[in-house]
């Protein structure tokens, strides 16, 4: 049980209560780590109710909160300020309270980067190919066209209005040459063979049916990195057969805990015990 005192600087989630399992066990752990007073609870939050939430978050002082489906869009209109990526993504999933101010961030995005970098694989200048134009593509490619612009974004999906919208506000707002392009196989064939680093954000490979991949193995080599935003199973199909070609590869655990790094961080202003944080998520995913 977290002990909350009058000194404790407090954190938590609102959302789903699917989203709840893991966050709490892994903040705390973090903080306990470092020997901060911050404890991290959570709520479950109707989305009626989501307002009066952030409202009675910033009045009890909250030092900051993780937001979840399905409030991340609406949690926009609850605070005063949204960090730019986190605009053009079009979603927060952290807020943090700094006086009384509330200031909303995406710290999705900024996971696969930081997961990216940590691998020794930085998507600036590079050519790089997105599958996948759902959230999780949103984020991460919005991110890198802000933070770390490669010279080609290329995204391929299955939904054809909702590819076009992802191009236009990437075209819009970030500051690389971007393309959108039908996910078939032909189409990926010919992205892949001109690419450094492949980026999965489709759900294929997810468990259970994880002998399943996005692309063929033979569109796989050396030197394309891969990272696949599917952490269930840790090291999916499409991961096992990259590695098999020498390729480096990320794997979703390391964008997930990356994520949570950078929430650790922007709530307490301080570094982050990677490894710590590490153990916890290998020890429950």
């Amino acid at each position: 049980m977290t002990t909350i005192t009058a000194q404790t600087r407090v954190c938590g989630i609102l959302g789903h209560p699917v989203g709840h399992s893991l966050s709490p066990v892994l903040h705390n752990v973090a903080f306990a780590a470092r020997g901060l007073p911050f404890a991290y609870v959570a709520h479950d939050v109707r989305p009626e109710d989501l307002p009066a939430a952030i409202a009675g978050a910033r009045a009890l002082g909250y030092r900051g909160l993780s937001v979840t489906i399905p409030h991340k869009v609406a949690a926009m209109a609850c605070v005063d300020e949204v960090d730019p990526t986190a605009r053009g993504i079009g979603c927060i999933n952290t807020v943090v309270n700094t006086k009384g101010r509330l200031r909303g961030h995406n710290s999705d995005g900024l996971g696969a980067l930081g997961a990216l970098r940590a691998a020794g694989v930085d998507p600036a200048g590079h050519r790089v190919v997105v599958l996948g134009s759902g959230g999780a593509a949103r984020a991460i490619a919005m991110t890198l066209a802000l933070e770390a612009p490669p010279a080609k974004l290329s995204v391929l999906g299955v939904v054809p209005e909702e590819l076009a919208i992802l191009v236009s506000d990437l075209t819009a707002r970030g500051r690389a040459p971007v393309e959108g392009l039908a996910f078939d196989e032909a189409t990926l064939g010919a992205a892949l063979a001109g690419a450094e680093l492949l980026l999965n954000c489709t759900p294929v490979g997810m468990h259970p049916k994880t002998d399943a991949s996005p692309v063929p193995a033979r569109y796989l080599r050396r030197n394309l990195s891969v990272l696949d935003a599917v952490y269930n199973p840790r090291r999916t199909q499409l991961l096992k057969d990259a590695a098999a070609t020498g390729a480096t590869v990320v794997e979703g655990l390391e964008m997930f805990l990356g994520q949570a790094v950078v929430q650790f961080e922007l709530f307490t202003g301080e570094p982050a015990p990677v490894e710590v944080m590490r153990q916890v998520l290998e020890a429950n995913l």
